[in-house]
């Protein structure tokens, strides 16, 4: 068993139990003395000393230089990571001007992350974002109480290499149906073994020791389930799906790239849903014969859609101005085109609320001309399907996140391998991002 005490200057301490660590608060003012009010780039001890100022955090690290920082207080969320250790670029995006204020926002408490906890559907007229007899509007969308305030309490002991969150909530949905559900959610961070079972064996091979490799990597998942301790969920009252969203720094050279299967549109249906706030011009969209190409800037409110006829179990994005390579993988059921997933357009009343996307990704911007955007970033999202839920009944999804960062000429073959796609095409398909 390794154990260690450690007291960083700042007054920021963790402990660390094989690999496992946690760093409480310290004092805001001597943490944050010499950092910028909105650093654009920062580096994971800088983002981890910031955080540690104002809640308490948990860390996943390895001895290839991976570290993962979780906040139980703002609702599980993994809020960043690292492939270099403590000096390396700090991955997630992180709301420092929202965290500074100390504010609570009933609407959406957005305390950034690159991997947090929501359920679907965001619309229609099971909707669990409006409010019953609500209009489908910006104005009145807000984020559940149960998933946008209060904790997750720690549920695994200090010998266990990760890390174990639960909560109960308790809300209701566009048609007043109630639901009363705990919450599990355990982050864990994934090395080699687990590299061929997500990625697959070539790029396994591309990536090779990370003890020598000239990538650098960081990857974690968490295991989210839900298990309904209310009355039996059916589909005529309304189900829920579990929907995870990473949020990451855009920048004018960042795509985002998600594969799909091909086939006839009539068939698979078409290819993308990207009208979900209004339409997105071909400067910002692409798609080409095995990807959507998504333009991960920050500045213009977009967000697409994949179906589970179309998408893929992978996803991700690439930051060509600092050779960022970022992976999603999720569990994508064999028979996905079967199931229910769960339609999160605002629209109502919805002809197929049981007709939605599998994938999402969301390009953040102003709402309206002169408006205030949620904060610049982009987000690459997934959502399990829906299904009936009796009581004692649960609902489970898994949602990996990996970086690589390296040289362009490495991270080629391996966006090959996993995304299916030339990373000199990618950039080609927007010429002005050069």
């Amino acid at each position: 068993m390794f154990v260690r005490q450690a007291v960083v200057r700042g007054g920021w301490s963790w402990w660390l139990v094989w690999g496992v660590g946690v760093v409480m608060p310290g004092n805001a003012a001597t943490a944050n003395a010499a950092e910028p009010a909105a650093a654009v780039v920062t580096t994971y001890e800088q983002d981890l000393k910031f955080l540690a100022a104002h809640t308490d955090v948990l860390e996943l690290t390895n001895d290839f230089g991976a570290r993962v920082a979780v906040c139980p207080q703002y609702q599980g969320r993994v809020m960043t990571s690292s492939a270099q250790g403590l000096g390396g670029r700090s991955f997630g995006w992180i709301n420092r001007k929202f965290i500074e204020s100390g504010a609570k926002d009933a609407v959406f408490n957005n305390y950034g992350g690159e991997d947090r906890f929501w359920l679907a559907p965001e619309g229609g007229q099971f909707a669990i974002f409006f409010a019953p007899g609500a209009k489908q509007e910006i104005a009145n969308w807000r984020t559940p109480g149960g998933l946008n305030e209060g904790g997750f309490r720690l549920a695994s002991g200090r010998r266990e290499p990760f890390y174990r969150l639960t909560a109960r909530r308790q809300f209701e949905n566009a048609s007043k149906t109630k639901f009363d559900i705990e919450i599990n959610r355990v982050v864990k961070l994934l090395g080699p073994p687990h590299l061929a079972e997500l990625l697959g064996a070539e790029a396994t091979a591309l990536i090779g020791d990370p003890q020598s490799s000239r990538l650098k990597m960081v990857g974690f998942a968490t295991q989210n389930s839900i298990t309904n301790v209310g009355p039996a969920l059916t589909k005529e009252g309304g189900l829920l799906s579990i929907w995870t969203l990473g949020q990451f720094p855009p920048g004018p050279e960042t795509i985002i790239v998600v594969p799909y299967k091909p086939g006839d549109d009539a068939e698979l249906g078409p290819v993308v849903t990207s009208d979900y706030f209004g339409p997105v011009p071909a400067e910002r969209l692409q798609v080409t014969p095995g990807a959507v190409l998504f333009r991960g800037d920050g500045h213009f409110r977009a967000k697409i859609g994949i179906s589970p006829q179309r998408a893929r179990p992978v996803g991700g994005s690439i930051d060509f101005a600092n050779n960022v390579l970022t992976i999603v993988h999720y569990t994508l059921p064999g028979d996905a085109a079967e199931q229910l997933y769960l339609n999160n357009t605002w629209v109502l009343p919805q002809a197929e609320p049981y007709r939605g996307d599998a994938f999402n990704s969301y390009n953040d911007g102003p709402a309206q001309p002169g408006a205030e955007s949620l904060g610049g970033f982009y987000e690459l999202e997934t959502l399990s399907p829906a299904r009936p839920l009796a009581t004692g009944d649960s609902l489970a999804h898994t949602h990996s996140t990996f970086h690589f960062q390296g040289e362009l000429s490495d991270l080629q073959p391996l966006a090959k391998a996993i995304l299916g796609v030339d990373l000199a095409e990618v950039r080609a398909a927007f010429p002005e991002s050069k």
